[in-house]
């Protein structure tokens, strides 16, 4: 199992917010198949069995920001791949908790 954090930052908006240009992005990879996601308030978490579905969320994300008629957008991608087992997101945030008081 593959999980990816990615982070879509749009440079020279018109406001220092950016959860319009967020919004949209994560709106243009609600259907893609094979990709699980979840936002949170710094990032957005994908889990794919195939990292090529990943980078297509990815490229899709960007595109759509671009289309959006922001010239430059910066992309982090942060990539936690699996092979001994199949662990999901949940799963990892479980095995965390566990340990807390």
């Amino acid at each position: 199992m593959i999980q990816a954090e990615i982070n879509i930052y749009p440079m020279a908006t018109r406001t220092t917010s950016a959860s319009f240009y967020i919004a949209k992005a994560i709106e243009s990879i609600q259907n893609i198949k094979n990709l699980r996601y979840e936002i949170n308030s710094m990032g957005t978490v994908f889990e794919s069995d195939n990292i090529n579905v990943i980078y297509d969320a990815a490229k899709k994300m960007m595109e759509t920001v671009h289309n959006l008629g922001i010239s430059r957008v910066e992309v982090i991608i942060k990539i936690d791949s699996r092979k001994d087992k199949q662990v999901k997101m949940e799963e990892k945030i479980d095995s965390i908790k566990k340990y807390l008081n």
